[in-house]
């Protein structure tokens, strides 16, 4: 099977002296091409670090990320940029939509950078809209969207571009819980249909359930890694 992701010897500090803190220790992890894998723990375990170290958000202290075999540690900044635009669809609890956009225009402007040909963005953008039940919405900036609807936004800017990764860092935290069980049997359907690998950080015990890993973190540390039938 294809490596994904690999991490050696992750390591993530914050500050120094009496006041040094490790977010993630000595992490080793492989995740396979088509995986389904949600990494859980209490709240400072590492989760978000180590979901934002895999996808180039932030630098390690220690150790190497290989996304496809590349070693991100390797690449510049805008080498990285590219990278992270061509091969990992990002969702965050935040939504970090742009708010000057519609929901349609933000969810079409990964492609846009892509160079992908306006017929393919239009199909693809009508189609998510309406995988993730937003139609009538498209034109509505993200300050005339409810919460749910906003990541709902986000989960589709994620997925519409079909990228080889997905990191999820709590995707259903500020959705119902039908809103939060659709989007995620969509995602699975996607996963299995498509070969699209996902991680998640979640404390959701919807993830857990559909989850085909769970990895779980304790005080930076990879405590246990359960693969499962799901």
């Amino acid at each position: 099977m294809t490596h994904v992701i690999e991490t050696k010897k992750l390591c993530r500090t914050f500050g120094e002296g009496e006041t040094l803190v490790k977010a993630l220790d000595d992490a080793n992890l492989i995740i396979e091409e088509g995986e389904f894998t949600a990494i859980i723990g209490p709240s400072g375990s590492g989760k978000s670090t180590l979901l934002q170290l895999i996808g180039g958000l932030d630098e390690p202290t220690s150790g190497e990320v290989f996304l496809d075999n590349k070693n991100i540690s390797n690449m510049s900044g805008t080498e990285l940029s590219d990278f992270r635009r061509d091969h990992i669809g990002f969702i965050f609890q935040a939504y970090n939509l742009i708010p000057v956009l519609s929901a349609e225009e933000n969810i079409e402007y990964i492609m846009l950078l892509q160079n992908l040909p306006a017929q393919e963005r239009s199909k693809r953008v009508k189609e998510i809209l309406h995988a993730v039940g937003l139609q009538g919405k498209e034109n509505r900036r993200p300050a005339q969207l409810s919460g749910g609807q906003q990541q709902r936004v986000a989960v589709a800017r994620a997925m519409v571009s079909q990228p080889s990764l997905i990191l999820a860092d709590e995707p259903t935290a500020n959705l119902d819980s039908h809103t939060g069980a659709a989007l995620l049997d969509m995602m699975k359907e996607l996963n299995e249909k498509e070969n699209m690998t996902f991680v998640f950080s979640t404390h959701d015990p919807m993830i857990m359930e559909r989850a085909k890993r769970i990895i779980k973190l304790h005080d930076g540390r990879i405590i246990d890694d359960e693969r499962r039938s799901a």
